[in-house]
């Protein structure tokens, strides 16, 4: 089903004109758009765009508004897959903002504007509520030529106009990006997803950490590799810093949930920092297993990445014993002092199939190796790796809400494409690259452990915004773990 731009006057159809565009002109006006609304094939994709005047302080002309509504006179009409087309246009080089436009049957100037902006309209237009009972996936972008300061029928409106007009010709390749992209289909949910235990527990240490000592309270790196976390965290009132030696003597500090170092504790001892471990109780457990090996005078094979903060933490525990295995081709060669004096652990986050390839050629070289008496791996970290195996086997692509610096995320992207499945990384919405979506019939979703829920849900809704409006999650395990709080904050 191929959509269709809508743009109201000839002007804005040619500016819109470019390579795989389908334009119709369809008027100046509300009948006018009202007779070519009806021209329209049943369920065909939708983009209004055209140029429109804003209602409110901050849009400039030449800026772009995306609507993430309709105003018109038979009430709001959600426009869902705004955030996605916002994205995207900002990625073109375009000043992009989103929140509701309205309809007008008139040109709007002068004190009509302050009504329209009391309601909440970024912009308005005369056309747009026409289209507002169209039964398929539609959007609305206005190209903005007036606004309060640079009013109608004023010196420099041609130039605007034509302003204007070049952000038209400049979004046109990204509108023709959502048609391809809208269209029936499904959404597969993996199952669990987002939030694991121990990221839950650490985001809960800070604040209570800042309810119960005051803003501000430090945090040694990230809590959780999530930068929507960290935002969110920092506007309640957390600092985060990379080294404790940058914290004030006697402060309240968190230690990040990827777990540190002893030097970083007696660093934080010798400040005499009011010190709050939110360390993940199953990182605890992989550090507890090289002091006990290293401690019997074991070399330790850690299987995991080297940059990675747990793997740097965990090293840490005996820095002169422990040895770092990336991958199976280094497992092959690594050499040890003493082969019959080896043991082995895992990061945490790995992904399941690749970290027992690489243990499977450490048994084969030495065979009395002495391993951890449950995996390392985490149960989150393995039953997300299941969830989103059982969607890509189905999937044409797979989304993974996570930020680049989260392993488990990126563990997820590379198991789904081993399935099979195109798979991306993206931190929110706003990251989607629409050409994903071009034919994708099924449409499969996850989040890494560190990855705040809400994002799921915006995501799914942006989708459904294109037509994905079905929805089954694929669920293959229940989780109940709760993890306990440290004193400090218990």
């Amino acid at each position: 089903m191929t959509g269709v731009v809508c743009a109201p006057m000839h002007l804005e159809a040619a500016a819109l004109r470019v390579p795989g565009v389908r334009v119709l002109h369809t008027g100046i006006g509300p009948r006018r758009t009202a007779d070519s609304v009806e021209r329209l094939g049943e369920g065909t994709p939708v983009v209004v765009a055209g140029i429109g005047g804003a209602v409110a302080e901050g849009v400039r002309p030449g800026d772009v508004v995306v609507a993430t509504r309709i105003d018109g006179p038979d009430g709001p009409v959600p426009l869902k897959s705004a955030p996605l087309l916002a994205g995207a246009l900002r990625r073109a080089g375009l000043t992009v903002h989103t929140g509701p436009i309205a309809s007008s049957d008139a040109l709007v100037d002068g004190a009509d504007r302050d009504r329209f902006a009391e309601r909440g309209a970024l912009a308005v237009d005369m056309e747009s509520a026409q289209f507002a009972a169209v039964p398929g996936p539609l959007a609305v972008v206005r190209a903005i030529v007036d606004t309060p300061d640079h009013p109608l029928l004023r010196p420099g409106t041609v130039r605007r106009g034509i302003t204007g007009l070049r952000s038209l010709h400049t979004a046109a390749p990204v509108l023709r990006e959502w048609c391809a992209a809208a269209g029936p289909g499904e959404i597969l949910l993996a199952s669990p997803r987002s939030f694991c235990a121990g990221v839950d527990r650490a985001i809960e240490i800070v604040e209570r950490a800042l309810e119960r000592y005051g803003a501000p309270v430090y945090v040694r790196r990230q809590i959780v590799h999530n930068a929507h976390v960290v935002r969110r965290l920092e506007q309640l009132g957390a600092v985060f810093v990379q080294e404790v030696d940058e914290v004030p003597p006697g402060a309240t500090t968190v230690l990040a949930a990827h777990g540190v170092a002893p030097a970083v504790r007696e660093a934080a001892a010798a400040k005499d920092l009011r010190l709050i471990d939110a360390t993940c109780p199953l990182v605890t457990k992989v550090h507890n297993e090289v002091r006990r090996y290293s401690s019997r005078g074991d070399t330790v094979l850690l299987i995991g990445h080297a940059e990675h903060e747990e793997v740097e933490g965990t090293v840490g525990e005996a820095p002169g014993q422990v040895i770092v295995v990336e991958d199976a081709s280094v497992a092959a060669q690594v050499r040890v002092p003493d082969a019959g004096k080896v043991a082995y652990a895992m990061q945490t986050t790995l992904a399941v199939d690749e970290a027992e390839e690489i243990a499977s050629v450490l048994r084969a070289r030495f065979p009395g190796m002495a391993a951890p008496r449950r995996d390392d791996i985490c149960y989150a970290t393995t039953n997300r790796q299941r969830a989103v195996r059982a969607v890509a086997e189905h999937a044409d692509v797979v989304l993974v809400l996570g930020s680049a610096n989260s392993s488990n995320s990126k563990r997820l992207v590379e198991v789904s494409r081993r399935c099979g499945a195109r798979a991306h990384l993206i931190d929110d919405v706003s990251e989607v690259d629409m050409r994903w979506l071009a034919g994708a019939r099924r449409i499969g979703i996850t989040a890494g452990a560190s990855a705040p829920p809400h994002l799921v849900e915006e995501l799914t809704q942006c989708l459904a915004g294109l037509g994905r409006t079905s929805v089954r999650d694929s669920q293959v395990a229940d989780e109940d773990v709760r993890f306990t709080l440290p004193r400090e904050v218990g």
